[in-house]
C-alpha cells in the first residue's frame, strides 16, 4: 500500500475555544468546521510550552522542550536532534514547508526564498521559511520571502511604517492592516501552499507543513475581514480579582475597559477567519488533485491567547486560554464528525504523524501516538499533560491543574468545579498539591 500524504496546518496563537465547531457562535470558521466534520476534534490538547519557539521545537523533536534547554523564545533546535521531518524524509517523503518555522530564532531570516541551510538539516526537502509576523514588520529591508514579495509590490515601507506605529501598544492598537487582503502575510502563505500542493509530483509521498503567522498580535486583519466583525458582540473576558495568583501574574495583568477587550477580540476573530479562508483554498487544491480523501490532515496551533482573561494578553501563561489549542485530525480510515476529550500534548503529533506514515516508534522521545484514539480502539490517551517555561511548570489532569511558580506561590485549581481558574485551592488541599507536584517532577526529569 502506498504511503499516505501528510498535511499539517498550524497557525500561531489560536486558543482552543475560537472555532465554530467548538461552539464559538460569534466566529465564522466554515473550512475548519468542514475539516472537523471529516475527522476527530480533540478538546483537551495542551501545548508543552505556551510560547512560539519552545512549543515548535518540542513538536519537531517529540521531546519536552526543557530537555533541549528551550524554555524561552531565544531557544533553538539543536542541529543533532532527530526531527519527525527527518524521519519522514529518510522514509522517502518529500518534506516541504511554507510559513513560520521558528526553530532557530537566533539565525533570523534571510534569502529571497527562505531556504536557509538549517531547514535542510532539520529534514526539509522543499523549505520556504517566511518571516514571523513581528520579524517581518520590524524590518525596513527584505529579510525573507514575504518581505521580498512586499518590496516587489511596493508595499514594504507601508507595512513597516504601520508596525513601527503600533509598537506603543501591540494589544490595543488593533487597527486594520493598510495592506490589501491579497498582500497580507497569511494570504501569501495560503497561496504558496495551494500552489505547492497543485504542483507536487506524484512519484513520492509528501508531508507539507503550512504555518500561518496569525492570529498572533498585533491584531491587524485586512479591512475586508475586520469589517465583518465591527458590530459583533464578543464574549466577556474572565474577570479575576487575582487573589491567590502569583506576583508575576498580578504585575503582568492589565485593566482594560470592556469595549477595548471586545475590540481586540473582534480583530482576533477577523484574523482567524482570514486564515480559515486560506485553509479552504488549500483543501480545495487537495480536492482538485484528487488527494483529499487520501491525505491525513492535521490542524493545530503552537499556543493559545489570553485575550484579557485574568487581565492577561498574548501567551506564556499556565491558564487554559494560553495552554490549550485546537486540534483536528482527518484522513483515511478516520471516522469523521467525532470529538474526543482524551488528554493529549502537542508533541504527540510527532509520534502520531510517523505512526500514520507507517514508521516504527522512535525510542527515547516523550511523544505518544494518538492513532489508537483516531481508529477508535482507545478512548483515553494520557493521565496528565505537562507544560513548562522559565518561570513555571504545570501539570494538568482531567480534573485538576497544579502550577509550580518559581520563587512565587504555587497554584491548584479544580477544573471541574472552577473551569475559569479563579480559586487557588493549594492551601486548602495540600496533600493533592503535593501529589501533583511529585507527578510533575517525574514527568519533567
Amino acid at each position: 500500500m502506498p504511503r499516505p500524504n501528510m498535511l499539517f496546518i498550524m497557525d500561531d496563537q489560536h486558543r482552543h475555544d475560537y472555532l465554530g465547531s467548538a461552539g464559538a457562535y460569534f466566529l465564522q470558521t466554515p473550512n475548519l468546521d468542514r475539516l472537523a466534520a471529516r475527522g476527530v476534534r480533540f478538546t483537551q490538547c495542551t501545548v508543552n510550552a505556551p510560547l512560539c519557539a519552545p512549543s515548535r521545537i518540542g513538536l519537531a523533536s517529540g521531546l519536552q522542550p526543557g530537555r533541549l534547554g528551550c524554555l524561552n523564545n531565544s531557544g533553538s533546535l539543536p542541529t543533532h536532534t532527530t526531527t519527525y521531518y527527518q524521519r519522514l524524509r529518510d522514509a522517502g517523503y518529500r518534506v516541504g514547508c511554507v510559513g513560520k518555522l521558528d526553530l532557530r530564532k537566533s539565525d533570523g531570516y534571510n534569502g529571497r526564498y527562505g531556504d536557509r541551510p538549517c531547514a535542510y538539516g532539520w529534514g526539509f526537502t522543499h523549505p520556504e521559511e517566511c518571516e514571523g509576523k513581528m520579524h517581518a514588520g520590524s524590518s525596513a529591508t527584505p529579510i525573507g520571502p514575504y518581505t521580498h514579495y512586499l518590496e516587489q509590490k511596493g508595499q514594504l515601507q507601508t507595512f513597516h511604517s504601520d508596525y513601527e506605529r503600533r509598537k506603543a501598544d501591540w494589544i490595543t492598537d488593533c487597527a486594520d492592516s493598510p495592506l490589501a487582503t491579497e498582500d497580507f502575510e497569511d494570504s501569501y502563505i495560503g497561496r504558496r501552499a495551494a500552489e505547492w500542493i497543485e504542483q507536487a509530483p506524484d512519484d513520492f509521498p509528501w508531508h507539507y507543513f503550512v504555518s500561518f503567522v496569525g492570529p498572533h498580535d498585533p491584531f491587524d486583519p485586512p479591512a475586508e475581514y475586520g469589517d465583518r466583525y465591527r458590530d459583533t458582540a464578543m464574549p466577556s473576558a474572565i474577570a479575576d480579582d487575582l487573589e491567590g495568583k502569583p506576583e508575576w501574574v498580578r504585575k503582568r495583568a492589565r485593566d482594560y475597559a470592556p469595549e477595548t477587550i471586545a475590540e481586540t477580540r473582534r480583530q482576533y476573530c477577523a484574523a482567524t477567519e482570514l486564515i480559515d479562508a486560506q485553509i479552504g483554498q488549500i483543501l480545495d487544491a487537495l480536492e482538485r488533485r484528487g488527494q483529499l480523501d487520501d491525505t491525513y490532515i492535521i490542524f493545530s496551533s503552537d499556543h493559545g491567547e489570553m485575550l484579557g482573561d485574568h487581565g492577561l494578553y498574548t501567551k506564556s501563561a499556565a491558564y487554559e486560554a494560553s495552554l490549550r489549542v485546537p486540534l483536528i485530525i482527518a484522513g483515511p480510515g478516520i471516522r469523521g464528525g467525532r470529538s474526543s476529550d482524551a488528554l493529549c500534548e502537542l508533541i504527540d503529533l510527532n509520534a502520531t504523524i510517523c505512526d500514520l506514515a507507517g514508521l516504527p516508534p522512535q525510542e527515547g522521545i516523550d511523544a505518544r501516538s494518538l492513532k489508537p484514539v483516531l481508529d477508535g480502539t482507545a478512548d483515553t490517551h494520557r493521565e496528565d499533560a505537562v507544560a513548562a517555561l522559565d518561570n513555571f511548570r504545570c501539570l494538568r489532569t482531567a480534573t485538576h491543574k497544579y502550577i509550580h511558580n518559581h520563587n512565587d506561590r504555587h497554584e491548584l485549581y479544580d477544573l471541574a468545579a472552577d473551569p475559569d481558574e479563579l480559586h487557588n485551592i493549594a492551601a486548602e488541599q495540600p496533600e493533592l498539591a503535593t501529589d501533583l507536584a511529585h507527578r510533575l517532577r517525574r514527568r519533567l526529569t
